[in-house]
């Protein structure tokens, strides 16, 4: 009987698994995670969990009746050591579990501040894990300062949560604008807006020199304007780094991540991967996407080809964020864009942002527009850019673009 092991237990393992069953693969599933909860949802960690809008055992992908039900066995809160793939087995504490085909969908790791900058400290924290959540909750109270090191996605959601339940909020970032890497300056204008106008105090330009510590916790911060502040804790995010250590251990070939196939093999034939810890083919390019929808959709696709499919992975990137009464949902990806549309929206505040390099439509942000985004998303997976002077004007169907 075929083995097929996945070594991480997050989004990506979970559906990987899930699929391989629902294709029919009879032979024995090992789905092995390091976190002692079964596999769940991460976005609402920060915003509906620590709002306490959502009880934990609705953060779980599926109820932990579903692997046993499925015959996968499920090995939570033991890391995988090694992994030997000329002997086919990887190591869990003192078991050698043998495969046939092993899947990696071990994820990402936040970044943290360096210890000689104080991220040692215990009320220092990042956003990834439901320990994380749990560990910095009971400091989330009304009148608290918190300072947010990163304005990007992760960071502007935790400020957003933060400033919701009455926290005094500090963000700094020490790029030119907030969101730099990852969007044009209109999108950024727009979400320093929203902040301000609720209580965040954005420092732009702004970086970390250092915590001041007492007794093993941050009380202040030393910025690299010379100001101080003081505060009462520290959430850190400034992005995440792929999971890649196991996979670079037994020798398979990494890049920006685990690099793989257009199938999603890696360098070793019997070794796959999906997720964020993998970079794959992309129109002529590599990537490596950190988003639920490619945790999804790759690891899929990859469950199909473990099994014979030998069908490309064709990724169709989309994000969301989430933040104070505006759900920002972006279609597309906006590397090597040239300029931008912007276009308003139908209702107050809402607005997209067209990203285009030279003729060919890209990418689009969209804040509480989802008519938008869906055009924006059918348009960019059509391989259709549609006139831009259409899309500024605000009289345009969006829909009539899709017909064009």
């Amino acid at each position: 009987m075929s083995r097929i092991v996945v070594v991480g237990a997050g989004q990506a393992g979970a559906s990987l698994v899930a699929k391989l069953r629902s294709k029919g693969f009879d032979g024995d599933i090992t789905l092995i995670g390091a976190e002692p909860v079964p596999p769940y949802q991460r976005p609402p960690l920060s915003k509906a969990y620590l709002l306490g809008e959502m009880a934990q055992e609705r953060l779980y992908l599926r109820p932990p009746s579903f692997y046993a039900d499925q015959n996968i066995t499920l090995k939570l809160g033991q890391p995988v050591a090694a992994i030997d793939p000329a002997a086919k087995t990887v190591t869990v504490g003192d078991e050698v579990i043998a495969y046939d085909q092993l899947a990696l969908t071990t994820g990402s790791e936040p970044r943290r501040l360096p210890d000689v900058m104080g991220g040692q400290l215990a009320n220092v924290f990042t956003v990834r894990h439901l320990t994380d959540v749990d560990a910095f909750e009971p400091l989330v109270t009304d009148g608290a300062h918190v300072l947010v090191v990163g304005g990007g996605y992760i960071g502007l959601e935790a400020a957003a949560v933060a400033a919701k339940k009455g926290l005094r909020v500090t963000l700094i970032e020490m790029a030119d604008r907030i969101l730099q890497r990852v969007a044009a300056p209109e999108t950024s204008d727009y979400f320093r807006n929203l902040h301000s106008g609720h209580g965040v105090n954005i420092r732009e330009k702004t970086g970390l020199a250092g915590l001041i510590e007492s007794d093993g916790i941050a009380t202040g911060a030393e910025l690299s304007d010379g100001s101080c502040l003081d505060v009462d804790f520290v959430l850190v995010g400034v992005g995440i780094t792929p999971h890649s250590t196991l996979a670079e251990a037994a020798g398979i070939t990494l890049e920006n991540g685990i690099r793989v196939d257009e199938l999603g093999r890696t360098s070793d034939p019997s070794i796959w991967a999906a997720g964020d810890c993998a970079s794959f083919p992309y129109r002529g390019d590599r990537i490596r996407l950190e988003s639920v929808q490619n945790a999804i959709d790759q690891a899929e696709a990859v469950a199909e080809n473990m099994l014979g499919a030998n069908k490309p992975y064709d990724a169709k990137p989309w994000f969301w964020s989430d933040q104070f009464d505006v759900k920002l949902q972006i279609a597309g990806l906006n590397t090597g864009y040239t300029h931008v549309v912007r276009r308003p929206g139908e209702k107050d505040g809402a607005q997209s942002i067209w990203y285009y390099c030279a003729d060919e439509l890209r990418a689009v942000d969209a804040m509480n527009d989802p008519r938008a985004y869906m055009v924006g998303k059918r348009l960019i997976e059509a391989g259709k850019s549609p006139d831009q002077a259409l899309i500024a004007d605000p009289s345009t169907d969006l829909k009539s673009l899709l017909r064009g």
